[in-house]
C-alpha cells in the first residue's frame, strides 16, 4: 500500500515538479528579474546609458555615440569646470518632439529604458561642457580668441572650430554665472545650440542651466566599440580659473 508520502512525491513527479527542466526555468526567470531590478536600481541611482543625437560634441562625441553617464553627480559628487553632462532642457533648447508610434517596439523600448536597459529617452536631454560654475565671469574673447573665466584665458583642447575662424565660439558676450546654474557649451563650438547661442538669440536671462536639471557626468564612451575611452574634463586647463 502507498504511504502518503509516498503518493505526494508519485503526484509531483506527474506534475512535473521538481524536474530538472521546471528548474531551470524556474532559476531562469529569477536571474532575469533580479537582473531587472539591478539594472532598474542602477539607473536609477548610480549609472545609466545615452546616445548622442547631434554633432554639438565633435569631435569628443559623435553622433550615435553611447556613453555611460555618473548620476552620483551632481548630488553626492560636486560639478566641476571641464565635466560633460547629461541634463534635461532648461527652456527651450529643444525643439518640439514628435509624438512617438504607439507599437510593440515603441512599448518595449519604453520598458527597457525605464529599468536602463535603453536609451530611447535620449532626444529629450542635452550633452555639453562644463564652462562656468556659479559665481563665475565668463567672457568671449582675448584677442587671441580664447574664452576667459575670472579674467584668466583657458586652453580648450577638445574644441572643433573651422578653418578660417580664430575665436572659441562665435560671438563675443559676458556673463556671470548666477546662484544654482551653470554655463554650458559645445565642443563644437561653431554648431552648438549651447549658453552662448541662447544667452545671444533667446530671452533676457536665457543660456544658463540649473544645477537641478543635472542628470549625471558623462564618464565613458562605450559604444561603438572604436570609440570607446574616458571622457577627461581637462582639470588642469581650467583648475586656474577657479576662484
Amino acid at each position: 500500500m502507498m504511504t502518503a508520502d509516498a503518493a505526494t512525491r508519485s503526484a509531483r513527479r506527474r506534475a512535473g515538479v521538481g524536474s530538472p527542466a521546471l528548474k531551470f526555468v524556474r532559476d531562469l526567470v529569477l536571474v532575469v528579474v533580479i537582473a531587472i531590478l539591478i539594472s532598474a536600481l542602477l539607473k536609477t541611482f548610480v549609472v545609466r546609458s545615452f546616445y548622442i543625437p547631434s554633432p554639438s560634441m565633435e569631435n569628443t562625441l559623435l553622433v550615435n555615440d553611447r556613453i555611460i553617464v555618473n548620476e552620483l553627480v551632481p548630488n553626492l559628487i560636486p560639478i566641476e569646470h571641464g565635466d560633460v553632462v547629461v541634463f534635461t532642457d532648461p527652456g527651450n533648447w529643444l525643439p518640439p518632439q514628435q509624438p512617438a508610434p504607439q507599437n510593440l517596439f515603441s512599448a518595449l523600448d519604453v520598458a527597457f529604458t525605464a529599468v536602463g536597459l535603453s536609451a530611447g529617452d535620449s532626444n529629450n536631454h542635452l550633452v555639453k561642457r562644463v564652462i562656468g560654475l556659479p559665481g563665475d565671469t565668463v567672457v568671449c574673447c582675448t584677442a587671441a580668441g580664447q574664452l576667459t573665466i575670472n579674467d584668466v584665458a583657458i586652453d580648450e583642447p577638445y574644441i572643433q572650430i573651422p578653418d578660417d575662424q580664430s575665436q572659441a565660439t562665435k560671438s563675443p558676450f559676458t556673463v556671470t554665472v548666477p546662484d544654482g546654474n551653470l554655463w554650458v557649451m559645445g565642443d563644437n563650438r561653431y554648431n552648438s545650440a549651447d549658453s552662448a547661442f541662447h544667452f545671444l538669440n533667446g530671452p533676457p536671462g536665457a543660456g544658463f542651466v540649473p544645477i537641478s536639471n543635472v542628470i549625471g557626468r558623462a564618464v565613458v564612451v562605450s559604444w561603438p566599440a572604436k570609440h570607446w575611452g574616458w571622457l577627461g574634463h581637462y582639470p588642469e586647463t581650467i583648475a586656474s580659473a577657479a576662484r
